[in-house]
């Protein structure tokens, strides 16, 4: 598996995950109303540098999206952000790519803080983040209005620090 930048060749695979509203609702947005709107927007953040959209591929077959947003280059911080076709759920994917993501945010672009928000009730997504050594930072209620409710949300992060401390660890056991 890996993730790779997103091109405008991925706008029709995006447009089908985007357009899917319980897919959605995970990242508290409503779904794109047209691929034109979508067009639209990857020419409007092609060149922007406090963003990183990458697709998710298995095999050369698209199975989901992960980005980084809300880069700052002053503090150092981003958020990130990670959907996986529903057809793939359940296979180690999210886990995987999420990883990719949080390495290439403090190797590449030397972050010192990935955070990101989550629904309290995503328990299997609280679960993935917090496998990669994410806390709980704190509660926002009733934070985002999705699927015609406002919703609680943790507000999850990890430090530099921290993410150099398991990944020592993990090859301290290899």
């Amino acid at each position: 598996m890996i993730i790779r930048a997103l091109e405008k060749t991925d706008l029709q695979y995006l447009h089908n995950l985007n357009n899917e509203y319980s897919i959605m609702s995970y990242w508290f947005e409503e779904p794109y109303q047209s691929l034109s709107e979508l067009e639209n927007l990857y020419k409007k953040h092609i060149l922007d540098e406090s963003e990183r959209r990458f697709i998710v591929e298995e095999k050369s077959k698209s199975i989901g999206v992960v980005e980084l947003l809300e880069i700052n280059f002053i503090h150092r911080t981003c958020e990130v952000l990670i959907i996986i076709d529903p057809q793939y759920a359940n296979k180690g994917y999210a886990k995987k790519a999420f990883k990719m993501a949080i390495d290439y945010a403090f190797l590449v672009l030397n972050m010192n803080k990935v955070y990101l928000y989550v629904d309290i009730k995503n328990e299997k997504a609280v679960h993935i983040y917090k496998s990669n050594n994410f806390e709980i930072e704190g509660t926002l209620k009733e934070h985002f209005y999705t699927q015609g409710k406002y919703k609680d949300c943790y507000v999850m992060g990890l430090l530099k620090t921290k993410w150099i401390e398991q990944r020592d660890g993990n090859d301290d056991l290899s």
